[in-house]
Parts: structure tokens; sequence; C-alpha cells
């Protein structure tokens, strides 16, 4: 079952960051209080693996736990607010037009693909590499490989079901479906546009995704 689904009315025009992140690539900023922050699935069912962290403290940083636990739902979508390890809330978000955002398949690596899939996919590129090369390249936060924890895979189709089990399922998203987040501390965004082939995330076919902000209002 999807959340509902609320547009925005914030002007693409008037965002102050207005980029593109190529497929399977990273992408990290500074996302300041009151900025509206939107993810933009450019041609549908792209998942983006993005992690949050208190950009005063990074040692506070989203947690899966505790957003589930304060909403009592295991998907995102309006209203939801994403807590942090302090209990929180790191940011809130206030427009969702895909209706599903998983909080429990976690990132892609190198380990699991081997695991999940065959011994011959470990070479591939995943999700844990794209967030390692970002912290690595960019060192004004102090992130180190401790600080990989447990994300969000915005636009993902993660079903649980009635055994319990995770099922990583078709997309349902579409060209153009976008969640929108107002940040309620500065925060550090730390995204890998996922480039995983194995499983129908992508519908096999990692694409690009657009990133925009907006000042507060």
């Amino acid at each position: 079952m999807t959340q509902s689904l609320t547009e925005s009315l914030l002007d693409p025009a008037d965002a102050v960051i207005d980029e593109i992140c190529p497929a399977g690539e990273p992408w990290m900023k500074t996302i300041r209080k009151g900025q509206v922050f939107r993810i933009l699935d450019t041609e549908g069912n792209q998942a983006v693996d993005t992690l949050f962290y208190n950009a005063a403290d990074p040692e506070e940083r989203y947690s899966a736990v505790d957003t589930i636990q304060r909403q009592a739902n295991l998907y995102l979508g309006v209203g939801t607010k994403l807590i942090s390890t302090e209990g929180r809330a790191l940011l809130t978000i206030v427009a969702d037009t895909c209706g599903r955002h998983d909080t429990l398949g976690g990132a892609c690596a190198q380990e699991s693909n081997t695991v999940r899939y065959s011994l011959d996919k470990r070479p591939m590129h995943a999700c844990r590499d794209n967030f390692l090369s970002a912290i690595a390249h960019d060192h004004r936060h102090a992130l180190g490989k401790r600080d990989i924890t447990h994300n969000i895979n915005f636009f993902m189709n993660v079903p649980v079901t009635p055994a319990g089990d995770l099922r990583f399922a078709d997309g349902i998203s579409a060209p153009g479906k976008y969640v929108e987040m107002r940040a309620e501390m500065d925060v550090v965004c730390l995204i890998s546009n996922c480039p995983q082939l194995n499983n129908p995330c992508n519908a096999y076919n990692p694409t690009q995704i657009r990133l925009l902000v907006w000042d507060g209002v």
C-alpha cells in the first residue's frame, strides 16, 4: 500500500541548487535548516540510497529504527519525520508524488552482491563504494567508513511478505516523480544514485536523478 500523495508548489526556477547526479554516481551536500530538498526521479524506477547527518555533529545521523518506531510504519511518506539517533527530527517529508520509499533494504555492496547473486558479481560497482568515494573526496564533515550506516532507499519498492521476508520488487515510480523534505536542522545529505543491475529496483537500467534545494519561505 502506498502512502498518500502530495504535490509541491515550489518552482524549479526559484531553486538555489539544481543539479544532476549521473546514473550510478554519488552526491553530497549540506542542506540548511528551513531549506526544502527535492529528489526527482527523472526517468522512473531509479533507487536513490540516501544517508543524513547532523551537520554540526555527524555522530547524530538518520536512524531507521527510530523513524519506523516513531511513525509506526515501515514506509516513508508525507508527514514522516526522519528521526536521528538522538531522537530528533532531521527532516520532514512535505511533498511526495511516488508514495513508496524503503527503509529496510539497505545499500548494495560488493559483499552483498556476491552473497545474493553470484561470485562473479563481486567486482560490480555498488552503493557502498559510492558512499566511501564521496566521503574520501570531501573531508569537511570528518565522515569515515564507520559512519556508513543504514540508509533510506527513495523510490525503491521492497514489500515485506506475511512471513517477514523482504522482496526486491519492480518499482512503482515513474518519470518526473519526486519526494521533497524540509530540513529541521542543518543536515549533510549523502546519496548513492544506485548502480544496481542485479535486481529490478532500477528496472535493470540505472538513470540520472535531479536534486533541487529551495531556501525557506
